[in-house]
């Protein structure tokens, strides 16, 4: 039985709730980190379906994880529109930037499918290899998040740019959004057929907005790209992890009718319990704090750990972390994890 599968669709409640955690597939791993030495650029590894669905599968070889999460990179749709896209070492990612309407002349949509085929086929690939008991998850940046990382040319603290352009020149931010959400459909719908259980969506800087803002770019944006997702493929899953919004939320579940919510860790368990699991009956997912896995003791994990299921586990429930898993995180407290999870 694949028990996320039956969590979302059947609401069940299971006294020891499946697990995956974000980054799964990365850097913490001796045996990623083995593979990633013999190949180039990043964005190649990306781009090789075999060592991309190993990669994949390494978290699940390794701890039984109850969903797999494709390895991949929230860059490749910028990539595939025509964005030059760098992994510099030590820096991170490094974008073309993208600033005004002439700038969105280089975008083609028409690009997404092609360039991005290894990744279709890094779905076909790690769903024939992964047990019909483990959920297969593709995933995408939002159009919000993306847009930020193009027009800042790579990440920043504060994204100033960013908010700068979308209230001087918000038709062409708006515009962006359009030919990224669009983008994003494609992909997305591409990931399902060849194989992803469910889809999940990265709005990692949705922190960043005012209200006003987040309703006009994450929320509306989220919102078209589920329904069409849903009119393609209505049996397929989506979580939503709208990243550090707070009470913003409820706003979020309001119009956004995603399956599941993910959660940061920054967000009031009795905000999560009170208005998302019992008014809006919302299946969450979330949410311990991943330094405290990386840097705590056990007994903070499992103090930490019990607190979460004994709080959010009364409804439909998938534990992870409340963000990515950091690299410095010791094998044996994600072994520790689990071991407090599946002994609940």
């Amino acid at each position: 039985m694949n028990k996320i599968l039956d969590i979302i669709n059947n609401k069940k409640i299971y006294n020891n709730p499946p697990v995956w955690i974000m980054r799964q597939a990365g850097r913490y791993l001796p045996e990623y980190r083995e593979i990633r030495r013999d190949v180039g650029g990043f964005l190649d590894l990306c781009y090789n379906p075999k060592l991309a669905s190993e990669i994949t599968l390494q978290p699940i070889k390794r701890f039984d994880f109850d969903a797999a999460i494709i390895f991949s990179d929230i860059l490749v749709i910028p990539h595939a529109l025509g964005v030059k896209v760098d992994f510099v070492k030590n820096e991170g990612p490094v974008l073309e930037k993208i600033t005004n309407i002439k700038d969105l002349k280089k975008l083609k949509i028409d690009n997404v499918i092609n360039k991005l085929s290894p990744i279709f086929e890094n779905v076909n690939i790690t769903r024939s290899k992964l047990s019909d008991e483990k959920a297969l998850i593709g995933f995408s940046g939002s159009p919000f998040t993306l847009a930020c990382y193009m027009i800042e040319g790579g990440s920043s603290k504060n994204f100033e740019l960013t908010r700068k352009i979308a209230i001087e020149n918000e038709d062409f931010f708006i515009k962006l959004i359009e030919i990224l959400s669009e983008a994003i459909i494609i992909y997305l719908n591409k990931k399902i057929e060849a194989g992803a259980d469910i889809i999940k969506l990265f709005d990692s800087w949705a922190s960043i907005l005012p209200e006003e803002q987040f309703m006009k770019f994450v929320v509306k944006p989220t919102k078209k790209i589920i329904e069409r997702i849903k009119e393609k493929n209505p049996n397929t899953p989506i979580i939503s992890f709208p990243r550090g919004c707070g009470s913003l939320y409820e706003n979020f579940v309001k119009d956004v009718n995603c399956d599941v919510l993910a959660i940061d860790q920054n967000i009031s368990s009795e905000f999560v319990v009170n208005i998302l699991q019992n008014k809006y009956s919302k299946i969450i997912q979330g949410n311990l704090d991943n330094y405290i896995l990386a840097y705590g003791s056990k007994n903070d994990i499992e103090k930490s750990t019990r607190k979460i299921l004994e709080k959010f586990n009364n409804k439909p429930f998938i534990f992870n972390l409340g963000h990515g898993i950091i690299k410095d995180t010791p094998i044996e407290n994600v072994e520790f994890l689990l071991k407090i999870i599946r002994q609940n």
